[in-house]
């Protein structure tokens, strides 16, 4: 059974980083494609950065150079740096897994096609 828990959210200033966590488990099928998804209230999803098993990285175009998508696979474990966010990136922040496929990371950057989600945590960047 796959779980994926995360954490690291928080409230910020605008300017400020936070570094969110995401520690998966029962991922057992590689390869495999992992990432970070968005959503604010009235919304709809978006891909905010994704990673596969080999390293290939892929972000949307608001990231701007501001976040790291990451991963610790000895402790299974995926990051995203976030840096110099705005009121905009205020959001709830979604880890989600995809394992045994072979369809590119730009494939669930923007259809956000995937079958394992964590429950999210919530980003507030407010003055």
């Amino acid at each position: 059974q796959v779980q994926l828990v995360e954490s690291g959210g928080g409230s910020v200033q605008p300017g400020g980083s936070l570094r969110l966590a995401c520690s998966a488990s029962g991922i057992t099928y590689s390869p495999y494609r992992m990432g970070w998804v968005r959503q604010a209230p009235g919304k709809e999803r978006e891909g905010v950065a994704a990673i596969d098993n080999d390293g290939h990285i892929k972000y949307a175009d608001f990231v701007k150079g501001r976040f790291t998508i990451s991963q610790d696979n000895a402790k299974n474990t995926l990051f995203l740096r976030m840096n110099s966010l705005e009121p905009e990136d205020t959001a709830m922040y979604y880890c989600a897994a995809s394992g045994g496929t072979r369809r590119p990371i730009w494939w669930y950057l923007e259809k956000n096609d995937y079958p394992y989600w964590g429950q999210g945590t919530q980003v507030t960047v407010s003055s």
